[in-house]
């Protein structure tokens, strides 16, 4: 293998499948002999397939006849098409989110209740909660070491909130890449292994109001809010719409604390 040093910027490379041919070998000989690193990177692949697998299709689309005439001819409709789908893309990842949660909350704004961020949190959980033996990078029993790992990491304060009272015990968590920064994921378990993860990321802009969405994406729901300078999204296939509202509640009056 080669001796130049791998750079986080060339696993980026190779999970996206950007990274020149000279290179690849000593990238993966270099993840084989690192088994949390190769997983760390196939997660990244998962992610990357699932959004892809949403946006595609945008591309696809036939270019609106205005834009069309309004560049032509300097601009191949091509281009047009490819920057119209980034255009609908960057609307559906940076949009501000409109909440609605506690009666008293006024909604500002509506968006889909599927977004980016929900769907994300949704793959974390389907990726990671299946595994038996590597569902967490630190387990429960170092859970100081991991809050203050996570919260170096994303550079604010997290919490891993105690769900003991509803059945459900902390397993651990890992750190995971998001669109804007590190993300940390906590998973928890009850007795009958029925498992929960809550997604926690940076927001790009800070946001003041505090309340609830709920989406779905396949088995998985999703009950996601953003508070302030964070965003929070508690996923699970296993607890129906109701009993992931209670947990919601739940860890939303802990990280108020």
């Amino acid at each position: 293998m080669s001796d130049t040093p791998i750079t986080e910027a060339e696993l980026q490379a190779y999970a996206d499948g950007r990274l020149p041919e000279g290179r690849r070998e000593a990238i993966e000989a270099w993840l084989a002999a690192r088994p949390d690193e190769a997983e760390r990177i196939a997660a990244y692949r998962r992610l990357a397939n699932e959004v892809r697998a949403a946006y595609d299709s945008l591309i696809a689309e036939p270019v609106p006849e205005r834009l069309a005439r309004a560049a032509a001819p300097r601009i191949p409709v091509r281009r047009i098409a490819a920057v119209v789908a980034w255009i609908v893309l960057g609307i559906a990842v940076g949009a501000p989110l409109g909440w609605q949660v506690r009666p008293e909350r006024v909604v500002t704004q509506a968006v889909p209740d599927t977004t980016l961020f929900a769907r994300r949190a949704a793959v974390a959980h389907a990726t990671y909660s299946p595994e038996v033996r590597h569902p967490v990078e630190v387990g429960a029993e170092d859970e100081q070491h991991l809050v203050t790992w996570l919260s170096k990491r994303l550079g604010v304060k997290v919490k891993a909130p105690k769900l003991d009272e509803a059945g459900m015990g902390l397993v651990g968590g890992r750190l995971l890449p998001g669109e804007n920064g590190p993300v940390a994921l906590f998973m928890y378990q009850n007795q009958t292994g029925r498992r929960l993860t809550l997604y926690v990321r940076t927001e790009a802009s800070k946001n003041r109001e505090t309340a609830f969405r709920y989406a779905r994406e396949n088995n998985v729901g999703v009950f996601y809010w953003i508070d302030h300078e964070v965003g929070y999204a508690l996923a699970s296939a296993d607890l129906n719409k109701d009993e992931l509202l209670r947990l919601a509640n739940l860890v939303y009056k802990q990280l108020e604390q």
